[in-house]
């Protein structure tokens, strides 16, 4: 509401009530006062209220809470100053060098293998399989990565999908050390877009783009042709469809669930001690998120591979869904939110809040002053 309504509201809330009564008409002295409720229909204030609760409800899934400050005094104030000096002066470049020595191994054996083993199919993907999990680990030592798994390591069979929830980009990087999965995911554009389309289609990922309907229908079936090839690395899938903050877990998409195969459930949690991991994509791109890693103390985060499930005789796709979901955040302590995470695509715009919010404060005004 804006400034104008929220005065006329505080000076307005009582009015004389004999202002607005027919003359001759008479009141008891303890209704002597009207409410402002009394003068107008609330019905669209309570409307406008529950939307803003479930949009608040629904924008708090995708925010980042930036950790409380503790250089405030001068005692830490020369603390925090060395650790930045650490992080961005010496362990950056490290890091980036770690990086740049599991860049030059992995693609001085890929380019060769990729060119020169073309007739000999299983050998080659074997060799990229293994040289994909090895930058990927690279990856994660250029954050110092401290990860743990828990539970059996997944492994190469027909008729089973993994399904995890989604925090950032680097869910799959984590996952991809262990075990070379084939993912399916947005397309990017720039040098993501580069290593999707060359690198990581060699390890059978499926890509698509938002935006395209016919998209959905292509995706679909390369989905059930992947999951009955006995030698195709594992699918992996996070059904929510976008990043969420790692609080809380939103719809999974019933995709996964349709494939009339296995599910295995996968529950990732990072701890907050050192850097956020949730990558917003509307804010931030990835490049800066990577940095952002890169320049913090460590990633640390945890991994469980929960037990397969199958769908139950009577049980729709949406509700073995949701039960998987379930799984899920209990496991890695998410809360579960109601809401479609697509959603986060087509959130109206500020400046719409606000007409939004001026016209109501404005018919408030007439209503007042028709009275």
């Amino acid at each position: 509401m804006s400034s104008t309504a929220g005065k006329l509201v505080t000076s307005r809330s009582e009015l004389n009530i004999e202002d607005y009564l027919p003359s001759g008409s008479s009141i008891e002295e303890p209704r002597g006062k009207l409410r402002l409720l009394d003068l107008i229909d609330i019905s669209p204030t309570l409307t406008e209220a529950a939307g803003a609760i479930i949009d608040d409800s629904f924008t708090r899934c995708f925010k980042s809470n930036p950790p409380e400050p503790w250089n405030w005094n001068i005692y830490l104030f020369p603390l925090w100053c060395f650790g930045v000096v650490v992080r961005y002066c010496i362990l950056f470049p490290l890091r980036c060098l770690t990086l740049a020595f599991g860049w030059f191994i992995f693609l001085s054996t890929f380019i060769p293998v990729h060119s020169l083993l073309k007739g000999q199919d299983k050998l080659r993907k074997n060799i990229e399989r293994v040289l994909v999990e090895m930058i990927c680990s690279f990856f994660v030592g250029s954050w110092t990565g401290v990860v743990k798994y828990h539970g059996p390591r997944p492994s190469i069979r027909p008729k089973q999908v993994y399904v995890a929830n989604h925090t950032s980009m680097i869910d799959f990087i984590v996952l991809e050390q262990m075990t070379a999965f084939a993912v399916i995911m947005q397309k990017h554009p720039g040098w993501v877009g580069l290593l999707q389309s060359t690198i990581l289609e060699s390890v059978g990922c499926i890509w698509f783009n938002r935006s395209e309907a016919k998209d959905r229908e292509i995706v679909a079936r390369k989905l059930r042709d992947h999951v009955q090839g006995a030698d195709n690395n594992p699918l992996l899938i996070f059904p929510e469809g976008t990043c969420v903050n790692n609080n809380y877990t939103v719809m999974f998409k019933k995709g996964a669930f349709e494939l009339g195969c296995t599910v295995c459930p996968i529950a990732i949690k990072y701890n907050k001690i050192f850097v956020d991991a949730f990558w917003n994509s509307r804010k931030q791109s990835f490049t800066m998120h990577l940095l952002q890693l890169m320049t913090s103390w460590a990633v640390v985060c945890e991994v469980w591979y929960l037990e397969p499930q199958t769908i139950r005789p009577g049980e729709t796709a949406i509700e073995f869904a949701e039960r998987v979901r379930d799984m899920i955040s209990l496991r890695a302590g998410l809360k579960k939110v109601p809401w479609d995470g697509y959603l986060k695509y087509s959130r109206p715009s500020s400046k719409h809040s606000e007409r939004k919010q001026q016209s109501f404060a404005e018919s408030l005004l007439a209503r007042l002053e028709e009275k």
